[in-house]
């Protein structure tokens, strides 16, 4: 699988862990560092990160293109993808939909994902609860899906949570990878300038994190099995501020 992070501390965290235990080799590319990402996807599987640019900002992540690029290529060759965050933001471009910046309320901190009846006929979403506290950190928001996509979650604040496109290439709008105790590395300033404090945040997610390992540790299982039955193989081939969206 190749995996494109796209700020220093945006890493695959708990669903890079759940992917290598279900025996998936992955290949992080540190493109905010200016590692080079190959031309072609290949036979291999694709997971984006989360980062504070929107999709189509090029002069302040150059390497975004390149991006999109091996996104349409997965959807074009039914590669199994995920999307996270700015990786969902992404993949909701490039396949038809709109994304806009600073746009609607912001959300930070544990938060309640709501399944959709659509998600009860999809294969990662459709085991999990009805809701499943997962960790938010997003000012800009996924305003219309892409033409014929599945709408397969929201919250209170933001519609657009989950998404399919086809039948493997899954957007999401919160962390799936990201434990509670993060939360204790923000900063507060920018977390009250938001009307947020981050002792509080870090209290609540504490106390949603039992449920929410046990729904995301259990959905990252089921996107190594979609992976592993794709047949997808490993090919070998100083970051602008940002705005919150790789926790």
């Amino acid at each position: 699988m190749l995996v494109v992070q796209n700020t220093p501390s945006g890493g695959p965290g708990r669903v890079g862990d759940g992917l290598r235990e279900a025996g998936l080799d992955l290949e992080v590319v540190q493109a905010h560092a200016g590692e080079p990402l190959p031309r072609l996807l290949g036979r291999r599987a694709l997971l984006v990160l989360g980062g504070g640019y929107l999709p189509g900002e090029d002069e302040r992540a150059p390497w975004l293109p390149a991006v999109r690029r091996l996104t349409a290529q997965a959807l074009e060759d039914g590669r199994p993808m995920l999307g996270i965050c700015l990786g969902g933001q992404l993949l909701a471009e490039v396949a038809g939909g709109r994304v806009r910046g600073r746009y609607g309320p912001p959300e930070f901190g544990s938060t309640p994902i709501r399944m959709r009846p659509e998600a009860g006929a999809d294969p990662l979403f459709g085991p999990l609860p009805a809701v499943a506290p997962a960790i938010e950190r997003h000012v800009d928001a996924i305003t219309e899906l892409p033409p014929d996509a599945v709408w397969l979650a929201d919250s209170e604040r933001c519609p657009h949570q989950a998404f399919r496109v086809g039948d493997a290439a899954w957007g999401v709008q919160f962390h799936p990878e990201v434990p509670a105790g993060r939360i204790g590395a923000w900063a507060p300033g920018p977390l009250r300038e938001q009307g947020y404090d981050r002792d509080e945040l870090l209290r609540r997610a504490l106390a949603a994190e039992p449920a929410a390992s046990a729904a995301w540790t259990a959905f990252t299982a089921r996107f190594a099995a979609a992976v592993a039955g794709s047949g997808a193989r490993t090919e070998a081939p100083n970051a602008p501020r940002a705005r919150p969206g790789a926790p």
